[in-house]
């Protein structure tokens, strides 16, 4: 068996592992945390939030810097998975035969390496971050930090749950978002000091 083949098993392993501990009572919840629309009303408190707390320059900045990353995020994996080719779980006969739980129907989309979900989220996650942080000393930002990033955790393993990733996915999906969520609060900083707002 070479390395790759070894992961590819690992990571089936795991999907099955965490999908088993999907149940009736939490089926209904993971669609509900996938819907990406639901969230909008936190893009936008968060939006204000940087406003408020960081004056309209820094916090203008910030956010169009959490744009640039969404953006970046989304197009990029999409771009990706048409590269990959990688069937999600849900449409593996041998991952079904081997207990995959997926009562929620497919998508339409057969592509799932890597998660866009993941993606979006922890690179969000990470920009928002640093992006109030490191322009903003006089609040304490690690409680939003560790919610956030709980957030993300959770939304992304819920399309684990779903059957539409493998855990592969939204880990690389992970670490891709916030390589590009870095970049981009880095981005913002480096205008905020240029143009010392």
């Amino acid at each position: 068996m070479s390395f790759l083949e070894f992961l590819i098993q690992l990571d089936q392993q795991i999907t099955l592992w965490i999908n088993s501990l999907n149940s009736p009572a939490t089926s209904v919840v993971w669609p509900f945390l996938s819907d990406t629309r639901i969230w909008f009303p936190a893009y936008g408190m968060i939006a204000i939030v940087a406003f408020w707390k960081l004056g309209w320059k820094k916090g203008l900045v910030v956010v169009l810097s959490l744009v640039l990353c969404i953006i970046l995020t989304d197009k990029l994996s999409v771009l990706v998975k048409h590269g990959a080719e990688r069937l999600r779980p849900f449409y593996d006969s041998n991952m079904l035969a081997n207990g995959l739980k997926w009562p929620y129907g497919a998508d339409g989309r057969h592509f799932g390496f890597f998660s866009s979900h993941a993606s979006n989220t922890f690179g969000f996650a990470l920009a928002s971050s640093l992006g109030f942080s490191l322009n903003d000393k006089r609040h304490n930002w690690k409680p939003y930090t560790v919610g956030i990033f709980i957030w993300a955790t959770v939304v992304s393993l819920s399309r684990v749950m779903m059957a539409a990733h493998y855990f592969g996915d939204v880990l690389v999906g992970s670490l891709f978002g916030m390589a590009i969520g870095f970049f981009c609060a880095m981005l913002g900083r480096l205008v905020i000091v240029k143009a010392k707002l």
